[in-house]
């Protein structure tokens, strides 16, 4: 895997921070306060603005979330400069890194100043793993960074719980392109967890199934998606535990919640082998791949960690990460098996030292 050159590489973490600044700017009025409210033990931070005698309220965030906090003191001096980024991420796509079709990045634009990833919702798919090639320094080629839908994901118990929703999907989809139409849900036609416009780009809505299999194909209602529903998917809690920020390159940088991308990796080895379709099941492989040879230099120890969470979940999670390493290239597979073994012998180390 080629790396991106060490300027590029703090450019894209430079971009990264004036995006989340300007983030915080365009969703929070400054005319408005932040204020603290605790719920189940727990304190968040809340915006709060009087809008025609009526106190409109936003959540922003957990307190204990140091980068936010420490936004909120910095609010006063923070301004959003479009012009500046947008010749930034010109210059970051001039050096190599992928930048997003125009409509893919139009409708993450929208879903990010709709208020998606600030109620905790978390990109996936193949336009999260653009994100990555800025995120790991190295740039990504090939059909594997290429696609004709975008997926958006959020746990059904953040929806319910947040306090807060987005507007209508259909809204903020068709002020993109007025052709969006919901797609119809035969297992319950009145909640869309998808919507097509004319040229039959997908917009696809996800949540984890971690209930009855009875439950799998049936939309979940998405209450903080104001009232879109949601697929519910194995195995998709594990991919979007605990993501990570990174951005989209188009227009002025837009600011995304990902999955991390060792767990990204081994999901995309589960998914693999569930896929009907074998063209999409390679792309899964494809990407595996990279992010294998990519982590194994980069974060060893998280890459071993997310397979052992993978398989201490289950028998038939361990049937599926195998089936999928087993369709791995033989350079990717070693590189994996190599990163396996020197995690278990870490691990070894590690109980040893506690028993002495």
């Amino acid at each position: 895997m080629e790396k991106l050159g060490l300027a590029t590489q703090t450019m894209f973490a430079e971009l990264v921070t004036r995006c989340l600044d300007a983030e915080f700017d365009e969703t929070y009025d400054e005319r408005g306060t932040f204020i603290k409210k605790r719920s189940k033990g727990r304190q968040y931070w809340q915006h709060q603005r009087k809008i025609r005698g009526k106190v409109v309220s936003l959540y922003v965030g957990p307190v204990a979330d140091e980068s936010i906090t420490d936004r909120i003191k910095r609010f006063a001096e923070i301004k959003s400069d479009f012009k500046g980024r947008r010749e930034m991420v010109r210059a970051l796509v001039a050096a190599g890194l992928p930048a997003t079709d125009a409509l893919t990045g139009k409708v993450v634009e929208a879903m990010w100043k709709a208020g998606f990833f600030r109620l905790r919702g978390v990109l996936v798919g193949t336009v999260a793993y653009q994100a990555y090639a800025g995120l790991l320094g190295t740039k990504l080629t090939g059909t594997a960074i290429q696609t004709q839908d975008v997926d958006f994901a959020q746990f059904w118990g953040i929806s319910k719980n947040v306090g807060d929703s987005m507007p209508p999907i259909p809204d903020v989809l068709r002020a993109v392109d007025p052709t969006f139409r919901e797609i119809p849900n035969l297992a319950d036609p009145i909640v869309a967890t998808g919507y097509r416009n004319a040229s039959h780009y997908k917009v696809e809505f996800l949540t984890p199934n971690r209930g009855s299999q009875a439950f799998q194909g049936r939309p979940a209602r998405m209450p903080a998606l104001g009232g879109a529903g949601a697929q519910p998917l194995r195995h998709l809690d594990f991919l979007v535990h605990q993501p990570e920020r990174s951005l989209l390159l188009y227009g002025g940088g837009v600011p995304v919640t990902v999955p991390r991308a060792e767990r990204y990796a081994v999901h995309k080895l589960i998914v693999a082998v569930e896929r009907e379709n074998q063209a999409k099941a390679r792309k899964d492989i494809m990407q595996a791949e990279q992010l294998i040879a990519i982590l194994s230099e980069q974060r060893p120890a998280e890459l071993a960690e997310a397979w052992e969470i993978a398989r201490s979940a289950g028998p038939r999670w361990r049937t599926k990460l195998e089936r999928g390493r087993a369709r791995l290239g033989p350079d990717a597979e070693a590189t994996l098996a190599r990163v396996i073994a020197r995690g278990n012998e870490t691990d070894r180390t590690q109980r040893t030292r506690r028993q002495v």
